[in-house]
């Protein structure tokens, strides 16, 4: 599988060995930085990897910030994206099997490195059910979060401009 790797400051570590920790397991990693302590700003990194998911490029995304909780709103701003912010392994699977997670937060400052492998073992693992048969609910949830997503949303040529 392909996934987009993303963290501030505060991350960079955990993502460094989330990005190594995948690599081991055979999966391609595309990392959007950073890759020091100096201070950056997360949403940067959150838009970068939900831009990939959305654009075909990572099939899904990881994104770390210090809490996760900043990163998780930035990253549920892109249209398509659905992040969530997992800290154990149930949430993390059951997020992609029911809601059709495809960008999972962590929080640097909350999870532990073993924990964390876990969870993104978890996470990489789980499959969206909602296309199988007797699953129709979880596919008419996911397209209730897609119609309140596009209601809401800015037309593009305004975006920007409020």
């Amino acid at each position: 599988m392909r996934i987009g790797v993303g963290a501030d400051h505060a991350g960079y570590l955990l993502k460094d060995q989330i990005a190594a920790f995948l690599r081991e397991a055979k999966h391609e990693v595309i990392d959007f930085g950073t890759n020091g302590p100096a201070p950056v700003d997360y949403p940067d990194f959150a838009q970068a990897v939900g831009e990939a998911v959305i654009s075909g490029r990572a099939e899904r995304g990881i994104v770390i910030c210090g809490s996760g909780v900043g990163a998780c709103i930035a990253a549920n701003k892109i249209p398509g994206i659905r992040a969530s912010m997992c800290h154990d392994t149930y949430s993390a699977h059951q997020g992609v099997q029911h809601d059709n997670m495809n960008v999972l937060v962590l929080g640097a400052r909350v999870i532990g490195q073993m924990l964390a492998q876990e969870v993104v073992t978890n996470f990489i693992a789980a499959t969206y059910w909602g296309h199988e048969k007797g699953q129709e609910r979880l596919q008419r949830r996911v397209d209730k979060i897609t119609a309140i997503e596009r209601r809401y949303s800015l037309p593009a040529a305004t975006a920007g401009k409020e």
